[in-house]
Order: structure tokens, then C-alpha cells, then sequence
């Protein structure tokens, strides 16, 4: 079988950031598929790799979380355009596996299935255009309704549909009932994040100390509502790691010297594994979105490596993730209406270590059963063919009641 896999920000674990696509192609490479890549890179020429098997085309499309709206919106098309006259070119494919964000990203399915009759399976990782809507970046009142017409007309068209998680699966339901929806939440590489102690020589390192420590890795953008944490390190004298980057940073480290935090510590973007060797020195995963209905249904990636890592979880949001959090028993729910709770739940964690090793072992026992790469690699190969590939765990019941 042959695959397009259409995916405009495709990156590797050496270089860090959401690695789905990365692992869920090198899957179907190792079960024998031939699958091409179709990215983007920030150079201005075409190039070609092949990494672990997967056949990656990197096109010429700048990209940048720093970028305004119509420069965004310029680097999608530009995508689209350049995807379309690359497909016409390659040998034909099977299917087109087209994965959003952003939805323009399903103009090549559509394109591919009405101009060269070949069928797509549309990812779904976040709801488009609702996010950008909800977040206020969009407010046209006729360009919501050609992009929630869009929405609908990829969903139609499309053979089949990757849901992330149980909120977009019942989203796009609603919107298509007729639509056959797998839903194939993100995971981690427990390969990479795997639980570790405390190595005194990694705390003197990072020049940290041995307490209770709280971590967010991911980016750093308006939407991930960081000011929280922040905030919280005023009340309390743990330490607060943060790593990554975003057009928040310097709003952040500027809200921090106004505090005079000296248990807030910021650290670069970086690969898998220097996430994964600055995760080892904390205890707890901060996840945290600002308050908007969107934000419930995402399945964000920090979560299940901190799964991985067997992190207690510190959490702002409820949705699908908080309700996996409170009935496997994995962590807090910050709300910053009763911030004297959560330092009363933090101080109590602090003072029972065994209640915090408790919350960490369900965190790595749950990645291993539900969320690692093995079984989301499973379930995408039977959404790709069934036949060749029977029913791999069928857990949708139990991710949808947590």
C-alpha cells in the first residue's frame, strides 16, 4: 500500500515538538506500507530524505508562530499550492493520510479526490475553524461561515476520519453523522520518556534543588494561558520550570522579575530527549489552556509524555484530559478562582510523598495500557486497511468515560 502522508509541520524527535506523524509513518513503514511525507521547511529550495523508511518531500513554506494572521494564512495556501503540483508529479498513491492543523491542509484532499480520484483519510487534531474563532483571531462574520462550510465539505468527502480525541470525535459527528470516525488520541515514545530518578548531577546541571518541582514544556502562546503558572509560584516557593517558545516568552520572564521569582526558571526549546532529561527533575506536568469550550476536546502532546514520564498532573482545564485525571486518580485541578486550594493540594503532595508516587505510578501505568505508540500505530493501520490489519484494542469506551 501507498500513502501520501500530507503534514504541514512534520518534525523528527531529534528535533523536538509534536512527533505523531513521525511515529505513526515510521509504523506503517515497519508493517511493510510505502509511505511518503509531503512537509515544509523554512529554507527556500525543495529537499528529500529518507528517515527511518519514511520518504519525507520538504517544501518551501516559512512558517512561524510569531507570524501575523494574514502572513499565517499566506504560508497555508502557499502549502496547499506547492503539495498540489508535487502530488502531480509522484506516482499515484492509495490514499492521501491528510492531517490537520491547519484545515487548509484538507483543500489537498479535496483537490486530490475530485482532480486524480484519489481517496483521504482526514486527521482531525484540533477543531478548526472553531480554535481560531473561540480565540477571537477570526471575527468576519462570512469568513466563519466559508470556513465552517469547509470544515463540513472535508469531513463529507473524506473516506474516513481520525478524531484526537472524544470531544472532536462527537464535534464531527455532529456536523457529518454519517462520517466513520476512529478516535486515535495523541501518545508517547516510551522508548524516550521513561521514569527517572533525580539524579543529583542533573539538578546541579540545571542548578535546581530537590523539591517539589512543577513543569511545562510545549509552546509558549497566548492560548496556553502560562500567566497561571506564573502566578502560582508567587503564592508558593516550589520550583517552576518552563521550557519552550512562543510569542508569550518575554511577556512571561518580564512577569516574573516583576514578581521577584527566583523559583521560576525558563530553558530553551529543545529534542525529545532534553525535554525528557529536564522532565526527570520534576515531579508534576502543568497542562494548561486558556477557558475556552474549544480547548476541552484537545489532546495535547505535553500530557501523554508527562504520562510517560509517570508525572503527577497539575491541570487548568476541564475536559476530556481532566476527566482522565481525576478518575485514574493522576493529579490537581488548578482553578484560578480558588488558588488557595491548589497551594492547599500542592502542600499536601509535598508532605506525602507517598500520594505523589501514587499519582505517578497511575500516570506511567495508563501510557503503557492506552497511550503509547504500539497501539495508536495499531489503530491507524486498521483505519488504513482492516482487513490486513484486525481490530487492535478497542478502548473508545473507555477513553470516552475515562
Amino acid at each position: 500500500m501507498r500513502i501520501f502522508y500530507i503534514h504541514q509541520y512534520f518534525v523528527t524527535p531529534k528535533q523536538g515538538g509534536a512527533t505523531r506523524s513521525y511515529h505513526l509513518a515510521k509504523g506503517m513503514v515497519q508493517h511493510g506500507l510505502d509511505v511518503e511525507m509531503i512537509t515544509t521547511h523554512a529554507e527556500d529550495f525543495y529537499d528529500f530524505k529518507i528517515i527511518d523508511g519514511i520518504k519525507v518531500h520538504y517544501l518551501p513554506v516559512e512558517y512561524s508562530q510569531k507570524m501575523g494572521f494574514f502572513k499565517r494564512v499566506w504560508a497555508f495556501l502557499g502549502f496547499v499550492r506547492q503539495a498540489k503540483k508535487l502530488i502531480s508529479k509522484l506516482p499515484r498513491p492509495d490514499y492521501l493520510y491528510v492531517t490537520s492543523t491547519p484545515l487548509t491542509t484538507g483543500l489537498i484532499g479535496l483537490w486530490a479526490k475530485q482532480k486524480l480520484a484519489i481517496p483521504y483519510i482526514f486527521e482531525v487534531r484540533d477543531l478548526w475553524p472553531d480554535a481560531p474563532i473561540q480565540v477571537g483571531v477570526i471575527k468576519n462574520a462570512l469568513l466563519k461561515r466559508y470556513l465552517w462550510a469547509l470544515e463540513k465539505k472535508i469531513y463529507r468527502q473524506a473516506l474516513k476520519i481520525v478524531a484526537l480525541s472524544p470531544g472532536i470525535a462527537n464535534a464531527i459527528r455532529s456536523k457529518v453523522p454519517t462520517a466513520e470516525v476512529s478516535i486515535i488520541p495523541n501518545f508517547a515514545d516510551l522508548s524516550i520518556f521513561q521514569i527517572a530518578p533525580k539524579a543529583p548531577e542533573i539538578l546541579q546541571k540545571f542548578e535546581l534543588q530537590d523539591r517539589l518541582t512543577i513543569i511545562y514544556a510545549g509552546a509558549i502562546g497566548k492560548v496556553n494561558a502560562l500567566h497561571e503558572l506564573v502566578e502560582l509560584a508567587s503564592r508558593k516557593p516550589y520550583q517552576f520550570l518552563i521550557m519552550g517558545e512562543g510569542s508569550e516568552l518575554n511577556s512571561l520572564k518580564q512577569q516574573a522579575i516583576n514578581h521577584n521569582l527566583t523559583n521560576v526558571r525558563f530553558f530553551s526549546f529543545g529534542s525529545k530527549l532534553q525535554v525528557q532529561e529536564l522532565m526527570t527533575c520534576a515531579d508534576m506536568a502543568f497542562i494548561s489552556f486558556e477557558r475556552l469550550p474549544v480547548f476541552k476536546t484537545n489532546s495535547p502532546n505535553k500530557f501523554f509524555d508527562a504520562l510517560a514520564m509517570g508525572k503527577a498532573i497539575l491541570i487548568n482545564q476541564k475536559g476530556w484530559v481532566w476527566e482522565l485525571v481525576k478518575s485514574q486518580k493522576l493529579g490537581l485541578y488548578h482553578d484560578t478562582s480558588n488558588v488557595n486550594k491548589t497551594i492547599q493540594q500542592l502542600e499536601e503532595l509535598a508532605q506525602n510523598p507517598t500520594l505523589l508516587k501514587d499519582m505517578q505510578r497511575n500516570a506511567r501505568q495508563l501510557a503503557e495500557s492506552y497511550f503509547n505508540s504500539d497501539v495508536a500505530v495499531a489503530k491507524v493501520l486498521h483505519v488504513l486497511d482492516p482487513q490486513q490489519f484486525p481490530a487492535a484494542i478497542n478502548d473508545e469506551a473507555y477513553i470516552r468515560t475515562a
